[in-house]
């Protein structure tokens, strides 16, 4: 639907979409720009009060107004309205759309155009570290929920007149800014041209949660893939490098996370911390958060099926300070000392900065002293529970640390239940979970191991000094599906 020329009309239809005389937050102004009527209409909030009481100071002023109608719309915007960006529309979905998200509209009589006025301004907070991806050396920002900032720490750091971000609006009610952010040259375009594509036909009334909501409207995963599809950061400068690498970046308006597209298994591995040592160390830390997955996973259910039905072996190699125990009783033992692992940390992660460290520390310690003595735990299981845990703590990223969790899980209890058919048969479904895990564009999960590729697997396994990285390699990793 297009603008009437008659401004009345216009202001009628305004009263019968917008609660204008109910809504406290919606600014309405009748001027006169000259013996011109006019109307104005904004959000309070999100209008820069000083600019536009520059705007209408000019356009209202005797001395500045010399004429006494306006008879060029075009002429008289590019005239008067010097302190923000300025454009012309005739469509009503685009005036409420521009109204709703910040900028200001500016209706003249005699005309079936309005003037969008972009003053907005966002509340937000500042650009400080995220708290799960410090580092002890390097950039202190992070991302925000405002959209805008998100785009002005990329650009800040890569200066490229390649550099594109296209806008998109997601969700019939929230009508969501998505920005999709890429560099020309070096953007798989059959990849981006079907990200397009896929936020365009998106079907859904808002995003509720932000990015997580996006992610999953873009991939459709099964119950049985908890492994994370796509990789999100909060960080500026692992955002770029990805963007340098060719990769695709997905900002959503009121969310501080950047989704990475495409994504891999290894991308859960690296750290902005192996970057700020030298490639020696950077690389020896690497190795260790490798080798934290397989504990991660794995070194609980071996700890019970050792114990529980090989304890010859247990007590070859001292797994057990106090004899043979029961699978019953030791299943147990692990299946408790798991829950409460996961109680402190969710408890501690939750609750307030100022309890959470003595919540977790002298909790713990009073707990695991009580089950103790109390036979509900032994200490062989909270030490093994202990080291899982400073494992699990090693993975960088919180959602994959959170599926390995599932699939320890899922592993202790076919061990406690069956043994060793148990255990190998829980190995063999997690591998499989993994390998059936989606990727958007249907690429391998697994890449550069499967299909491999020694130099990508290679700058994936090693921290490559800065020199030898440049310039940035755009890997192929074959066609999109």
């Amino acid at each position: 639907m297009t603008l009437s020329s008659v401004l009345e009309e216009n202001i009628n239809y305004i009263d019968t979409i917008l609660p204008v005389r109910t809504s406290f937050d919606l600014m309405t102004r009748h001027l006169y720009l000259g013996r011109t009527p006019a109307f104005f209409l904004g959000v309070n909030g999100f209008c820069k009060t000083e600019i536009l009481q520059q705007i209408f100071s000019d356009l209202q002023n005797p001395m500045f107004v010399s004429n006494d109608s306006v008879e060029n719309i075009v002429r008289y915007m590019d005239a008067k309205i010097g302190y923000a960006q300025t454009s012309l529309t005739d469509s009503w979905d685009e005036i409420i759309r521009n109204v709703l998200s910040g900028p200001a509209v500016l209706f003249i009589d005699g005309f079936a155009q309005a003037i969008l006025i972009d003053v907005r301004t966002y509340p937000a907070r500042g650009i400080a570290e995220p708290d799960l991806e410090r580092v002890t050396r390097g950039s202190r920002d992070g991302f925000v929920e405002t959209m805008l900032f998100n785009a002005n720490l990329i650009r800040r750091r890569v200066r490229s007149p390649g550099l594109v971000f296209a806008i998109h609006s997601v969700g019939t009610d929230s009508r969501t800014d998505v920005a999709v952010a890429y560099l020309k040259d070096t953007v798989n375009q059959e990849l981006l041209k079907k990200l397009e594509d896929s936020l365009d036909s998106l079907r859904t009334t808002a995003l509720t949660m932000g990015t997580k909501s996006l992610e999953e409207l873009l991939l459709h995963k099964r119950w049985w893939n908890p492994l994370p599809s796509v990789q999100m950061t909060e960080r500026p400068d692992v955002a770029c490098s990805y963007l340098l690498e060719g990769h695709i970046l997905v900002l959503v308006d009121n969310s501080p996370l950047v989704l990475v597209l495409p994504c891999t298994i290894f991308q859960f591995t690296q750290n902005p911390e192996d970057y700020y040592k030298s490639p020696s160390v950077g690389t020896y830390f690497r190795m260790v958060r490798f080798l934290c997955i397989p504990v991660s996973l794995a070194l609980m259910p071996l700890f019970l099926l050792i114990t529980a039905y090989f304890p010859g072996f247990a007590q070859q190699w001292g797994l057990l300070s106090e004899g043979v125990q029961t699978p019953q009783r030791l299943f147990f033992y692990v299946l408790a000392v798991e829950f409460l692992l996961d109680l402190f940390k969710y408890s501690s992660a939750l609750s307030s900065g100022k309890f959470s460290g003595s919540l977790s520390m002298v909790g713990g310690l009073i707990i695991g002293d009580v089950a103790v003595s109390l036979n509900w735990a032994s200490v062989e299981v909270l030490f093994y529970a202990a080291v899982t845990l400073l494992a699990s703590l090693a993975i960088t990223d919180i959602e994959f640390s959170d599926a390995i969790r599932l699939y320890r899980i899922l592993m202790i209890l076919a061990t406690g239940f069956f043994g060793l058919p148990g255990f190998l048969i829980s190995l063999a479904l997690v591998l499989l979970s993994a390998a059936t895990t989606p990727t958007f564009g249907g690429f391998s999960y697994f890449w550069p191991l499967f299909p491999f590729n020694a130099k990508a697997l290679g700058r994936l396994l090693f921290r490559s000094p800065t020199p030898s990285a440049q310039p940035v390699t755009i890997w192929d990793r074959g066609k999109v599906k």
